[in-house]
């Protein structure tokens, strides 16, 4: 399932009692067609107030119904916040979260004295009324590329077994009186790609060079970073898959797994 919401009244995407979430939101609609217990994988946790263009999660369902007729059945139940905009057979072996090989996140920074409402933007950009310098946050972002220990991009309590990450794209562009960050890589650490949107804003104002990020990131310590930009500016926009598991084995029934 490919999955579209506006974050702002989610807290986030993981399933929590007593609070509104994307996951559990997708659940309380599929229930309703598929009748049998199930659990929603999603590729990742978006934190509260982020947003996605393109969040992929899978189910495992016995359910006959063709996958165009359940997006349009779940589609149909889901809050306005919320879009189903797509329903495959997968592979049985497909995981949401084990099998993505990378994902692309983008920062939208709305740069301009004035506040983004006159852009209807305000719910999907973190408003920046200091003057940024974008060739210069431009070529720090450089410095994010390649596989290394992520520790000072970290969030406050993030504890993995290892946080070295892979960042394969890190680009930094202006679109009319936007800055967007977009960077793709294999996985990502808690808050890192806030933190590293709000490093580049630092350098962006001038406050540190361009060349101080290596330093940044060698230092291993999240206190020397910048702080974590705010959860709106941020959004999922894909998940990429290997080709063979996002279709099921040619002897399968039309709707094994889905």
């Amino acid at each position: 399932m490919v999955v579209a919401y506006d974050g702002t009244d989610f807290h986030g995407w993981q399933r929590q009692p007593g609070l509104r979430t994307v996951q559990g939101e997708l659940e309380a609609a599929a229930q309703r067609v598929l009748r049998h217990p199930f659990s929603i994988r999603g590729s990742g946790r978006t934190d509260s107030g982020v947003h996605a263009r393109g969040q992929v999660a899978n189910v495992h369902t016995t359910c006959t119904i063709p996958s165009d007729k359940l997006r349009h059945a779940i589609g149909g139940r889901l809050p306005e916040d919320m879009s189903l905009l797509d329903v495959s057979d997968v592979h049985p072996e497909f995981d949401a979260i084990s099998s993505a090989t990378s994902k692309c996140y983008r920062y939208r920074i709305y740069n301009n004295s004035r506040r983004p409402v006159d852009r209807q933007s305000q719910r999907y950009t973190y408003h920046c009324w200091h003057e940024l310098d974008v060739e210069r946050m431009h070529d720090a972002a450089f410095h994010f590329l390649g596989t290394m220990d992520f520790s000072a991009m970290a969030g406050a309590g993030c504890e993995r077994e290892t946080m070295v990450r892979t960042v394969l794209r890190c680009d930094v562009h202006r679109h009319f009186d936007e800055i967007r960050i977009d960077v793709v890589g294999k996985g990502f650490l808690y808050h890192q790609v806030r933190n590293m949107a709000g490093t580049l804003v630092e350098i962006g104002r001038g406050h540190w060079p361009v060349d101080k990020l290596p330093e940044i990131l060698e230092s291993k310590d999240r206190r020397n970073a910048g702080p974590t930009a705010p959860a709106e500016g941020l959004s999922l926009q894909w998940v990429q898959y290997p080709p063979n598991l996002l279709q099921p084995p040619p002897d399968s029934s039309p709707n094994p797994h889905s």
